[in-house]
């Protein structure tokens, strides 16, 4: 049985960290209507700084560091991936595609020999 870790944020800055992303992200949502009278560049504005703030306020934050390293080892293992060249890739999806015609063609006669087998033989059904 595989056991699941759950993640607890373990300081009091750290949860303080994350509540104040979270009143700001809140705050800047709340400000984007309360202004629309302002304008839509006053409003997108402080959409934008306050989500910004939280942003950063959160990347400073334990979690926000995790999920940064998390992104980076990430984006290092997709280096790592060896892609393949465009006749291969042409190659495989050829061969897709002729696996499923012929599927296709393997389940339609299929069916139809059932199709025959039970209505017209066995049931005495004639279409």
């Amino acid at each position: 049985m595989a056991t699941t870790q759950i993640e607890t944020v373990q300081t009091g800055a750290d949860k303080a960290k994350l509540a104040a992303a979270v009143v700001l992200l809140l705050g800047s949502l709340v400000a984007f209507y309360m202004l629309a009278r302002q304008g839509a560049w006053v409003q997108w504005g402080v959409l934008l700084v306050g989500m910004a703030a939280a942003v950063a306020v959160f990347a400073v934050s334990e979690s926000g560091k995790r999920l940064y390293g998390f992104g980076r080892d990430a984006w290092r293992e997709v280096r790592k991936v060896v892609w393949p060249t465009r006749k291969e890739a042409i190659q495989m999806t050829a061969y897709v595609f002729a696996f499923a015609v012929i599927m296709a063609l393997f389940l339609w006669v299929t069916d139809k020999t059932l199709e025959w087998f039970f209505y017209d033989l066995l049931l005495g059904w004639k279409k």
